[in-house]
């Protein structure tokens, strides 16, 4: 027996093992379970009890002041703690010293309030994961222990209840001896459990005809995940243009819908390195157990796959393990499937067997949206000029266009300055320089005439047919919209036309923009191919 102060030592002679002592190898859930079923009553003596089950799972039960049970007392009591490590070592029994270690080792008994247990864990992911896998054996086995149970409330470390069911979990009263050292899969799930930037949501997306089509998709997905034809859903587009916007939105909305749904966001180098870690770890089994379990998987870049061959055999069968559980994979490239050619055949397929959606350049007339929305949700007064200047100079990142205005803002605030065309330049000279276009007219005149397969010479003639006419006023409104040249010097280089006749072919071809979706969709292409 042992009173106040003393801490549970092993029996040799008893414990489990060999005759006259325990057997080498014996584990300490081993020597749990037989010290829960054997000396039940050296729980119900002496003071207050804390039960820390250690990084390798043994019990050591330390004495303290008397408590009363309940939650407000610090600690729970003897009788409970004798009650928990019964529940422990069942737990253990059926489900094995792997589950345990890796899941339910940091599982905190805070105390018994009015036929409420409370438990804790320290982290969302953690919570999560034993709620959705062993809460309910967790409350049978409480509940056989002690009839006055009526359910098991389970919390996060620190904090009170996150209003919603949550997983049974036991935290240690006192402080261990020894810091386990976390594990690479743990610390993995931990991260992703926290990965998504609160700030990337569907209402501060701006929508706008290059994106329409991916936004619909990723809404569709996020409302009801694992849709029959949206499994998996597949973003590709051009470097920052709200791809990975709208996969953290998918989190969002899917987190803000179903919040115990489990939901894991990495780019595929975070991947890769997890992969890693967990075989130095020697710890597979668990990295794959980890991704596989969730409901919405969520990675960025896959492209950084590319030529690297066991990380993709491992993506594989995680890609295959998830959408055969019947749960949501959300995956993004620079490139569609069928363009990533350094990845193994049955993998791109298995990319393009859902719904594919990609993501154009934007226009400028997006790319002003984007910056009046920025400027709005900042609260600072930008001009209307300013912003269209902007939209005009920053072309093909939106990341740029952003980190432009945010930049534009801050010196204004900064040095008590309003936001002028002239303070614009002065601000950002450097990044419009890099920006400045380096489009020309021979340039949009050749690109024309390879499209609509004319000669270079027709855009200089003095032909008037419809099929040479047409195609020289899209040149010419493209030579306006792309370069710095005015109408006169345009007009020159269209075999010395007048400004007027530039005029009105910029007029006609606006024109036809609004009425033919075809003709559009022409200019558009051959606008986005010389903006690239």
């Amino acid at each position: 027996m042992f009173g106040p102060g003393e801490a549970v030592r092993r029996d040799p002679a008893a414990a489990p093992g060999r005759r006259g002592g325990p057997r080498r190898g014996v584990t300490d859930f081993a020597y749990l379970q037989w010290y829960a079923a054997t000396f039940p009553t050296r729980l119900q003596r002496g003071g207050a009890v804390a039960v820390m089950v250690g990084w390798r799972g043994m019990a050591d039960v330390a004495g303290g002041g008397r408590v009363d049970g309940s939650i407000n007392s610090g600690a729970p009591d003897q009788a409970l703690l004798a009650q928990w490590l019964r529940v422990r070592a069942r737990l253990a029994a059926e489900l094995g010293e792997a589950e345990i270690r890796h899941w339910l080792r940091q599982v905190s008994l805070r105390g018994l309030d009015d036929g409420e247990l409370i438990i804790a864990l320290p982290s969302l992911f953690l919570r999560d994961w034993v709620r959705s896998q062993h809460a309910d054996r967790l409350t049978a086995l409480w509940q056989n222990e002690n009839p006055e149970i009526r359910r098991v409330d389970i919390r996060i470390d620190g904090g009170e209840p996150a209003g919603r069911a949550e997983p049974l979990t036991v935290e240690p009263a006192v402080a261990p001896t020894a810091t386990p050292a976390p594990t690479a899969p743990q610390d993995a799930r931990t991260e992703n459990a926290s990965a998504l930037d609160p700030r990337f949501t569907f209402d501060s997306f701006v929508v706008g005809k290059p994106n329409e089509f991916a936004y619909a998709c990723a809404r569709r997905v996020a409302e009801a995940p694992a849709s029959p034809g949206f499994n998996p859903l597949f973003l590709y587009g051009p470097v920052g243009i709200g791809k990975t916007h709208l996969m953290h939105a998918i989190g969002n909305e899917v987190r803000a819908r179903r919040p115990s749904s489990a939901i894991a966001y990495m780019s595929a180098e975070r991947f890769m390195y997890r992969f890693i870690a967990a075989l130095r770890a020697q710890q597979q089994i668990e990295f794959k157990d980890q991704l596989r379990g969730v409901d919405v998987l969520i990675v960025d870049d896959l492209q950084f796959l590319i030529g690297k061959d066991n990380t993709q055999e491992e993506f594989f069968h995680t890609f295959n393990a998830v959408v055969e559980a019947g749960k949501q994979i959300v995956v993004s490239s620079d490139v569609s499937p069928s363009d990533l050619s350094g990845l193994e055949d049955r993998l791109r397929t298995r990319l393009g067997c859902g719904m594919v959606a990609d993501l154009h350049s934007t226009t400028f007339e997006l790319r002003v949206s984007i910056l009046e929305s920025k400027a709005e949700r900042t609260g600072v007064s930008v001009p209307h000029k300013v912003l269209e200047f902007l939209a005009h100079k920053i072309t093909t990142n939106v990341r740029e266009l952003e980190g432009a205005l945010n930049r534009l803002i801050a010196h204004a605030n900064l040095f008590d300055r309003p936001i002028t065309l002239d303070t614009t330049v002065e601000v950002l000279h450097d990044m419009l320089k890099a920006h400045d276009r380096r489009v020309t007219i021979d340039e949009i005149q050749r690109r024309v005439a390879e499209h609509y397969k004319l000669r270079v010479s027709d855009m200089t003639s003095a032909r008037r047919a419809r099929q040479v006419a047409r195609p020289r006023q899209v040149a010419m409104y493209l030579s306006k919209h792309l370069t710095q040249r005015s109408l006169p010097e345009i007009g020159k280089k269209f075999g010395g036309r007048d400004h007027t006749t530039v005029l009105h072919a910029c007029n006609k071809v606006a024109e036809l923009i609004d009425i033919d979706s075809e003709f559009a969709d022409n200019v558009g292409l051959l606008r986005s191919m010389l903006e690239s």
